[in-house]
């Protein structure tokens, strides 16, 4: 009789994809919705702020008070990793604790039930995983670590410098994929617009899209959270020309004021964020998303007034609000003038009552237009409606479509890409009709 095994994965896709990495170890455990059955539950952490790392103990807690006699808690990710000694002195719920570099040794750690913090990363190369959530899309990991110095982020603290996948381990991977149906693709690092530059290799992304346009079965794909300082012209256009890769774009710029950039020390400045923002919009059927810090120290009220312009009048698809999280083992995190809680929230709510308007204007945009679609299953508004996504969308984030009307026959497929007009909108729901096949 097969073990049962419950397992939680907390915080970013490249969270995601070393969880997956852990359930191809894994695979002869039985999977279980229900905790309380399982005989081993592991928990995929998140470091990076303080909301998130209250959610990883509190799931961690809640797991704990509800699991069975002589199951095993395992503490696994970027917080158990970045406080690991006070963790593993502090948390008597947890049996095992492990980091961000032995996920496919987890099945050795269970049977010694040891806990382990290999000092390197993992990258996961050659390591067999199990995709969830989906029968056609996966998300491909291209490095762990980053160079970057900003002044509110602690990931270089615990991750390190950035240490880039070889490209032909991401190829292989993602033919190993295409071969068990996999079609979407979705590129993520901590910053993947640095790729491969740690091996003196500039534009590495370039190199990237000419190796996986060579794959045969590829028929979508996108790059995920590009960093303004190391993210070209010459890349934009290497997008542009693909006939895989969209024209999307995630590149989270934090703010527009050239001071506060300065004070966050990203590295850049308005002018170059308003260049490469422009190449990008000036192709065709771009789909820019990007993120805003609101209330890092010093921010003036000025400052963030610019901010909640520029983000209404430029005109992106989707954009994040970021409450400024005090983190130790940040430079931000000794510097003076730190802005209220109070305000912080308010700002907060200012921009992202904007970021909703972002929203349903780019959605407005679509209603009238024909797209391609993938529709993913029964939807959970009504069994009448099926839940799709644009296939140039990012999966999760980016929204969800219903399919309500159809002009072809037999019945629709999942997983499968269709063409579809988009009719109109409910609320912030693009409501469509399947046209053809693709």
């Amino acid at each position: 009789m097969s073990k049962k095994l419950h397992i939680v994965s907390l915080g970013c896709t490249k969270n995601l994809v070393d969880t997956e990495v852990m359930l191809g170890r894994l695979k002869d455990f039985e999977m279980t919705d229900a905790s309380g059955e399982a005989d081993v539950i592991i928990v995929n952490t998140c470091g990076f702020i303080d909301a998130a790392k209250q959610e990883s103990l509190n799931t961690i807690f809640n797991l704990d008070a509800g699991r069975k006699k002589d199951s095993v808690l395992v503490m696994a990710g970027c917080l158990s990793e970045r406080y690991k000694e006070e963790l593993s002195k502090e948390l008597s719920e947890v049996d095992i604790f492990t980091g961000v570099g032995d996920y496919d040794k987890i099945d050795e750690l269970l049977a010694a039930k040891q806990s382990r913090f290999t000092p390197e990363v993992y990258l996961i190369d050659g390591a067999e995983r199990v995709v969830t959530g989906s029968t056609y899309h996966a998300y491909i990991k291209l490095s762990e670590g980053c160079n970057q110095q900003c002044s509110f982020c602690a990931i270089p603290s615990f991750k390190g410098k950035l240490n880039s996948r070889n490209l032909e381990s991401i190829a292989h991977e993602v033919e190993t994929l295409v071969a068990k149906g996999y079609y979407d693709f979705s590129f993520v690092s901590q910053d993947s617009s640095s790729y491969l530059r740690d091996q003196n290799i500039q534009d590495g992304l370039i190199h990237l899209i000419k190796r996986i346009e060579l794959i045969d079965g590829v028929k979508s794909a996108r790059i995920l959270y590009l960093y303004p300082s190391t993210t070209s012209l010459k890349l934009i256009k290497a997008i542009g020309d693909s006939k895989v890769f969209h024209n999307y774009f995630d590149m989270p710029i934090q703010h527009i004021n050239d001071e506060m950039l300065k004070i966050m020390k990203r590295g850049f400045g308005k002018a170059k964020t308003l260049e490469l923002l422009g190449a990008m919009k000036a192709l065709p059927n771009a789909f820019i998303r990007t993120s805003f810090i609101v209330g890092h120290p010093q921010e003036t009220e000025a400052m963030f007034e610019e901010m909640a312009e520029f983000s209404a009048t430029f005109g992106f698809d989707r954009l994040n609000v970021f409450s400024y999280s005090d983190e130790e083992g940040t430079s931000a995190y000794t510097m003076e003038e730190k802005i209220p809680s109070k305000t912080i929230n308010a700002r907060a709510k200012k921009l992202g009552k904007i970021a909703s308007d972002v929203e349903l204007s780019s959605l407005q945009k679509l209603v009238g237009t024909e797209i391609t679609l993938v529709i993913d299953g029964e939807s959970d508004e009504h069994e009448f409606l099926l839940s799709a996504r644009a296939l140039n969308w990012a999966p999760d984030v980016d929204g969800e479509i219903y399919v309500n009307d159809r002009e072809i026959e037999g019945e629709l497929a999942f997983g499968k890409m269709y063409r579809a007009r988009i009719t109109e909108l409910a609320e912030k729901r693009p409501l469509a009709t399947v046209t053809g096949n693709v």
